[in-house]
């Protein structure tokens, strides 16, 4: 039997200030079918008009997102002055950026 490896905590939260976080495992390394899963939550999270970043990445797994190009989009870093996880004020439901 294979210990589980803790790979990210994911961390998503919306405007209205609800924070959900999880713990990212698995058996082993972690492969691309995590890179799609976490490409897949992150998008329908985006359109629910939350943000998604991960937190205490394994190498293992950085080193994918890296590869797939994602590691920034997922990684948590501010840009211009924004918070960690670009949270929004509001959103807008006829913003197709949401």
């Amino acid at each position: 039997m294979v210990d589980k490896v803790s790979w990210a905590r994911v961390v998503l939260a919306w405007a209205d200030d609800r924070v959900v976080v999880l713990t990212l495992s698995g058996e082993g390394a972690p492969d691309l079918s995590v890179v799609d899963d976490l490409a897949r939550l992150r998008l329908a999270v985006r359109r629910s008009g939350g943000r998604m970043c991960l937190e205490d990445v394994a190498p293992a797994l950085s080193g994918l997102l890296d590869l797939a190009g994602l590691l920034r989009e997922v990684s948590g870093e501010a840009e211009g002055g924004e918070d960690s996880l670009h949270l929004q004020e509001g959103v807008d439901p006829g913003d197709a950026a949401s």
